[in-house]
C-alpha cells in the first residue's frame, strides 16, 4: 500500500514540476510579448485589452467559481478592489510603459528582485522577522539589479545615471510587493475566485488610464500585431498561468509550488535572445547569477506561501 502512495507521490510531484515549469514559462513570455507590442499598440490600452481578455475567459470557463464564492467576497470587496487595481493594473502599467525604454532581458532580470520588495514589505507591515540569510540575499539579489540598470558601468553608477525603463520596473516591481504583501489578508475563498475579482478590478482601474493617455493624445490603437499579442498576453501569461499555478500549488504545496516562480527571471532573458535577438552581456549574466543565488539565500530560512501571482 505504502508502494502505491509512494507512487501516487511521485506521480503528482511530477505532473505538478511540469505546471509549475509552464507557469514560469508562460509568465516570462510576457516580457517579450510587452517588448513585441511596443509601436503596435499603446501601453495603457494594452492593460485594458489583457484584462478584458481575462474577464472574457474568466466568464466563460470560471464563472461558477466567482458566483459560488460570491457573498463571501462582496464583503472584502473595496479591499480586494484595491489589490486588484495595484498589483494587476498598475503594475502592468509600469511594466508595459517600461517595455518601451528597456529590453525584455533587462526586464526579465529585474523581475528576480520582487521576492526581495516582497520580503521588505512584509516587515514593514507586519514585522516578519528578517533572518541572516535573508539580509544576504536581499543585498545580492539587489547588486544584481543595479548592475542590469548601470549596465554594468561604474563611471554610470557613480553618475547615478540609470535606464528610464529599468527605473520604472523596479517601482512596478515595489508596487507588486505591496499587492504581495496584501495578499495576506486575503478571504477564505478559491485562489481562482480571487483571481477573477482581481482581474476584474484591474480592467476597471485600468479604463481611466487609457482614457489619460487618450486625452494626452499618446493612445495607439492596436495593429493588427497588436491585437494578436494583447490576446497571448490575456491567454498565456494571465489565465493560463494562474491556472497551471493554482493547479500546482493543490500538488504539492504553495511553499514549494513558490520556488517555480525563480524561473522567470531564467526563462525570460533566454526568450528574449531566441526571439528578439537581443543581446546577452556579460554583466547580465553577472546580474543573473546574483539576483537568483540571493533568492536562493533569502528562502533558505523558510520558503513563503505564494497567493495568486501574476506576470
Amino acid at each position: 500500500m505504502s508502494g502505491e502512495a509512494t507512487q501516487h507521490d511521485h506521480h503528482a510531484s511530477g505532473r505538478a514540476y511540469l505546471l509549475l515549469i509552464l507557469t514560469a514559462l508562460f509568465w516570462a513570455t510576457n516580457a517579450v510579448l510587452g517588448r513585441l507590442a511596443v509601436g503596435q499598440v499603446s501601453p495603457m490600452l494594452l492593460v485594458t485589452l489583457r484584462w478584458l481578455g481575462s474577464v472574457l475567459l474568466i466568464l466563460v470557463f470560471a464563472r461558477h467559481h466567482l458566483f459560488r464564492e460570491w457573498p463571501v467576497l462582496r464583503r472584502h470587496l473595496p479591499f480586494l478592489a484595491a489589490m486588484g487595481a495595484l498589483g494587476f493594473a498598475c503594475f502592468n502599467a509600469l511594466f508595459y510603459l517600461a517595455a518601451h525604454y528597456t529590453t525584455a532581458v533587462n526586464i526579465g532580470i529585474i523581475q528576480g528582485a520582487m521576492p526581495v520588495f516582497v520580503l521588505i514589505g512584509a516587515y514593514a507591515a507586519y514585522r516578519t522577522p528578517v533572518h541572516g540569510w535573508q539580509y544576504a540575499g536581499m543585498a545580492l539579489t539587489l547588486t544584481g539589479v543595479v548592475i542590469v540598470a548601470s549596465h554594468g558601468s561604474l563611471a554610470r553608477l557613480l553618475a547615478l545615471t540609470f535606464n528610464r525603463g529599468d527605473m520604472i520596473l523596479v517601482v512596478a516591481c515595489m508596487l507588486y510587493a505591496g499587492y504581495a504583501v496584501g495578499l495576506r489578508r486575503r478571504p477564505a475563498v478559491s485562489s481562482l475566485a480571487l483571481f477573477s475579482v482581481f482581474a476584474g478590478a484591474a480592467f476597471l482601474a485600468s479604463l481611466p488610464l487609457t482614457a489619460a493617455e487618450y486625452t494626452l493624445g499618446d493612445l495607439q490603437w492596436p495593429t493588427t500585431n497588436g491585437w494578436i499579442y494583447a490576446a497571448l498576453i490575456s491567454v498565456f501569461p494571465s489565465f493560463l498561468g494562474q491556472i497551471l499555478f493554482m493547479n500546482g500549488v493543490a500538488l504539492i504545496g504553495p511553499g514549494r509550488a513558490a520556488l517555480f516562480v525563480n524561473l522567470v527571471p531564467v526563462f525570460a532573458p533566454m526568450l528574449a535572445i531566441l526571439i528578439l535577438g537581443e543581446p546577452f552581456h556579460s554583466y547580465h549574466a553577472l546580474a543573473l547569477a546574483l539576483v537568483l543565488g540571493g533568492i536562493w539565500l533569502a528562502e533558505r530560512v523558510k520558503p513563503k506561501p505564494a497567493g495568486p501571482s501574476t506576470q
